[in-house]
């Protein structure tokens, strides 16, 4: 495990050939997808991640500057995607999280197959 996955307790699951990174909203973390996960488990690498500061995340990792604005958390998308060595994925977001994807995307849309945006905040 590098040292993204570890700072982001990410976790990939299932046996899928396609992988779906579902990234959770303002104020919660990646359980949040606990219902959602097993029904994609034979079709996807299911990718959870928390954002930095949610959920398990280290305090150490936190960084005010890199996350006074949502880019910072884009790019800790982005360094996920890498670590992973994921090529292409369709990204969920809830919330914030819809809106750092989006961000994401600008910077390197060839990762993002499709984005699903779920109740996603204006800015």
């Amino acid at each position: 495990m590098g040292i993204v996955e570890e700072a982001h307790n990410v976790k990939v699951l299932g046996s899928g050939t396609r992988h779906i990174v579902l990234a959770h909203g303002f104020g919660t973390d990646q359980s949040v997808w606990k219902h959602l996960v097993p029904h994609l488990l034979d079709e996807f690498r299911v990718v959870l991640y928390d954002n930095m500061g949610a959920g398990t995340t280290n305090p150490d990792y936190f960084d005010f500057e890199r996350y006074s604005t949502l880019e910072g958390y884009a790019y800790d998308l982005l360094a996920i995607l890498e670590e992973l060595r994921v090529d292409s994925c369709i990204f969920v977001g809830h919330s914030v999280s819809a809106m750092i994807g989006t961000i994401a995307s600008i910077s390197r849309p060839e990762l993002f197959a499709k984005i699903i945006m779920i109740s996603a905040s204006p800015r």
